[in-house]
């Protein structure tokens, strides 16, 4: 799906919305918002006559299994915002799909992750993704150090992200943890009208500051 709403034209190729419009069967995180999004296509599609399952963190091998064993024809995964697979539930959907010999075709599409690290300006050719950090202050804290060591000892660039709600306080942890030479990278609302991307050091950030990034899809990069 896309990372931020009404933006198919520049983030979704021919390609991509082409099969969409010929598939009936999807793997998806949320019902509603995929029907929302497949309608704003304004491809013709009809939605009742499609079928949605619906797919999240505790669902099952063996669930994913025996809906495949009895689908006919061609399926699609669809990602509640970005690129599917990654960082995405729909990666149990792709694992089954290869334990039944269906072949795999991925799209091109939106990855947020990619795009932040092309407009860090960080090492491209060795990095990290690792996730949403632990929640607790003392684990995110000791997690962050430790990156930033391998980002110092490898030149390596360490990704991560944060549930929106939490970003400031990650913002906090950062500041109060890391060196103030460390290069971080915020990539905020990335492809919709409030992006905002910025790399400067943690101290230069933590004496700026920056805009209000709250509850705004957010990923976080440093080197």
């Amino acid at each position: 799906m896309l990372l931020a709403e009404n933006t198919h034209q520049k983030s979704l190729t021919p390609e991509a919305i082409s099969v969409i419009k010929s598939l009936k069967v999807f793997f998806v995180e949320n019902i509603k918002t995929t029907r929302r999004f497949i309608s704003s296509l304004k491809e013709g599609i009809v939605i009742d006559e499609l079928q949605f399952f619906e797919i999240n963190q505790d669902t099952g091998f063996e669930e994913v299994y025996n809906f495949l064993q009895e689908t006919e024809g061609d399926f699609g995964v669809i990602s509640e915002a970005g690129c599917a697979g990654v960082a995405d539930p729909g990666a149990l959907v792709v694992e089954v799909a290869h334990q039944l010999g269906i072949k795999v075709n991925p799209l091109v599409g939106p990855n947020s992750i990619l795009l932040a690290l092309m407009a860090s300006g960080f090492n491209g050719q060795s990095f990290v993704f690792h996730g949403y950090l632990p929640i607790k202050e003392e684990e995110r804290a000791k997690k962050l150090r430790k990156i930033e060591k391998e980002a110092t000892q490898k030149k390596q660039t360490q990704i991560f992200m944060e549930t929106p709600y939490r970003n400031h306080q990650l913002l906090t942890t950062i500041y109060n943890n890391l060196n103030p030479a460390t290069r971080l990278c915020v990539a905020c609302d990335i492809t919709s009208d409030s992006e905002f991307i910025k790399t400067q050091s943690v101290g230069t950030w933590k004496k700026k500051g920056l805009p209000d990034i709250q509850k705004r899809p957010t990923i976080f990069l440093i080197y």
